[in-house]
């Protein structure tokens, strides 16, 4: 058998980057060998094993025929005949349809020259993002992955032939055979890469964004939202809630966005007006001590802090502040930290043996956090020092 590296580590490792993950595959090998040889099989659709110290994927070489709708509709034909350029030939672009063979066994290992029998390579060096056959239509996720590709790596153009036939793939309504989680997945992932932006541009272009976010228009302030966001040198980066929260998507709860995610946007939604509101009175003509427990109260900002947090970060993005924390974070921030600071246990113990329990003790407490708010306020209320 003959064991070649493929894929992403090859292309990454053409452009200089840092490989992340490496995966393999086996030329002129069958399960049974491979268990023979102490790899453990994992794969359920096609055969796939963990190396037995490495633990990473080796996958024995496949081809796949459409005979079905949707992620399960293939037929896979793993079997020792199957070539390596028959396995390449399945992928989806030909940057990614490229292998170097694995030379030499143990400390004596070596990668070989690569193998690129799609032209991976020229348009590696002309910046394209190019189908390797028409089989990529079998699969309408590669629309997705296109696009993602296209936000991650921006200097990249997609070619004339494959955004035509992703046209195709979406005007033949291929889309609706796509699975949540793995739409969820590549949309996660394009909001995490270099320029966003472009993986709402490309879907877009080929007509796919009206049918992925109904309600989501691709508009000048968004696009530069998104790419601020990307390019923030905020420490650590912003994270994918506050990222998803601040581009405001609107319903897309179809695509199984995890539930942090939906309640931050629609806590962004609800109450940005009023956390840029109530701030800018404060630093106007004082703090209105009632209204921001309120506030408070509503995002539940005493028992998830954190999550308030992350609902100021989304904020700062989505009014296009330019270094956050902004003023309004900043005052929101100290607010928070005031009313937590508030010791409790001593308030319950006195109402207690005034004999208050329940709402009346509940009441205290928050009579005594709204005090905590307005001695800002009489101290001359000011955003703390950067």
């Amino acid at each position: 058998m003959q064991v070649y590296l493929v894929g992403g580590a090859v292309r990454d490792g053409l452009l200089g980057l840092k490989v992340q993950d490496r995966d393999w595959v086996v030329v002129g090998s069958t399960p049974e060998a491979m268990v023979a040889q102490g790899f453990t099989p994992v794969g359920k659709d096609f055969p796939v094993f963990l190396h037995p110290e490495t633990h990473e994927e080796y996958a024995l070489a496949r081809t796949e025929r459409k005979n079905g709708r949707g992620y399960k509709g293939f037929s896979v034909q793993a079997s020792p005949e199957v070539t390596l350029e028959e396995d390449l030939a399945r992928r989806d672009l030909t940057i990614n349809a490229m292998a170097r063979p694995l030379l030499g066994t143990g400390s004596h290992a070596r990668l070989g020259e690569v193998i690129d029998p799609f032209h991976g390579q020229t348009d590696l060096n002309n910046h394209c993002f190019r189908h390797v056959t028409d089989a990529f239509r079998e699969d309408p996720l590669r629309i997705l992955r296109v696009a993602r590709f296209a936000a991650r790596f921006p200097e990249f153009r997609v070619a004339d032939a494959t955004l035509a036939l992703m046209r195709e793939m979406v005007a033949a309504n291929e889309l609706a055979d796509l699975v949540p989680e793995r739409v969820w997945q590549e949309m996660s992932r394009g909001l995490m890469a270099q320029r966003p932006s472009r993986w709402l541009a490309v879907l877009a272009q080929v007509g796919a964004l009206p049918r992925l976010l109904p309600q989501t228009q691709l508009t000048p302030s968004l696009t530069e939202r998104l790419d601020r966001m990307a390019q923030s040198q905020a420490t650590p980066a912003l994270p994918l809630e506050v990222r998803y929260a601040a581009a405001q998507f609107g319903e897309s709860q179809a695509w199984h966005v995890p539930k942090a995610c939906l309640e931050l946007a629609a806590l962004l939604k609800n109450e940005s007006a009023a956390l840029i509101g109530l701030a800018q009175a404060a630093l106007n003509k004082g703090l209105d001590a009632e209204n921001w427990m309120a506030l408070l109260e509503r995002c539940d900002a005493l028992r998830k802090p954190q999550r308030f947090e992350q609902l100021l970060l989304a904020n700062d993005q989505f009014v296009q502040q330019d270094t956050p924390p902004s003023p309004i974070h900043a005052i929101w921030h100290r607010a928070l930290a005031s009313v937590l600071a508030l010791e409790t246990a001593p308030l319950a113990e006195a109402a207690k043996k005034k004999g208050l329990s329940g709402p009346e003790l509940g009441q205290l407490i928050r009579q005594n956090r709204i005090s905590a708010l307005a001695r800002l306020d009489q101290c001359q209320w000011r955003p703390p020092p950067q």
